[in-house]
């Protein structure tokens, strides 16, 4: 008998993790978030029009059961979390990476990890980098970036964790010892549309409109 185990913030931070890689690097059959990307910024258009394409297009394609469902083999999770939250998670962390690189920012920086980390807590991004003594004011530049300490990675990330621990949290207990199936009306009541918009609308005022 498998012994349930509550989320923790070391799990929810090894799903970022993993998802964040998935969506740099890409899954076989899904873009990655910079070929994600490139598909919007070609168009001729501004890129703050460009990524509010790129949102809408994430919101009302993620919204619907089968994309999240054809993720299928993606979440073969290194860690207990239910695959229906891993899957949401890995889709709004590709999306905000995608509005990063559309910004110009290197994904590969731990950096610009961190503050993609942080557009997930969506309208807690400000009250966390008040929290950690941070001040982003109108330039997101690659200075500013580049100025940010290893014990700055390390105060957003836990953070950012605890703040999505208590969000999950929020939606119940989580009984991570049952496996949970990719079936269209677990997932769909999964992918909340609101706070996906929310989170692409900090992204894009992160990493594009503060240029």
């Amino acid at each position: 008998m498998t012994e349930n185990k509550k989320l923790n913030q070391g799990m929810i931070m090894k799903a970022l993790d993993y998802g964040y890689e998935k969506a740099v690097n890409g899954i076989p059959g899904i873009d990655s978030a910079e070929e994600m990307a490139a598909n919007y910024m070609n168009n001729g258009k501004e890129s703050v029009a460009n990524a509010n394409s790129l949102i809408r297009w994430q919101i009302s394609k993620a919204g619907t059961s089968g994309f999240l469902t054809g993720l299928g083999g993606l979440i073969t999770m290194p860690v207990a979390i239910p695959a229906n939250l891993a899957s949401v998670m890995y889709v709004q962390i590709r999306m905000i990476a995608a509005i990063a690189h559309m910004g110009g920012h290197d994904l590969r920086d731990d950096r610009v990890k961190a503050l993609v980390y942080l557009c997930m807590a969506g309208n807690g991004a400000k009250d966390i980098l008040k929290d950690i003594g941070i001040v982003i004011g109108q330039k997101l530049t690659t200075s500013l970036v580049k100025s940010i300490s290893g014990k700055t990675i390390t105060a957003i990330n836990q953070k950012v964790g605890f703040r999505l621990l208590t969000k999950f949290g929020e939606k119940g207990a989580i009984n991570l010892g049952k496996a949970i199936p990719l079936v269209g009306g677990i997932i769909g009541g999964s992918f909340d549309s609101v706070a996906t918009n929310t989170i692409g609308n900090i992204a894009r005022k992160t990493f594009i409109e503060s240029k």
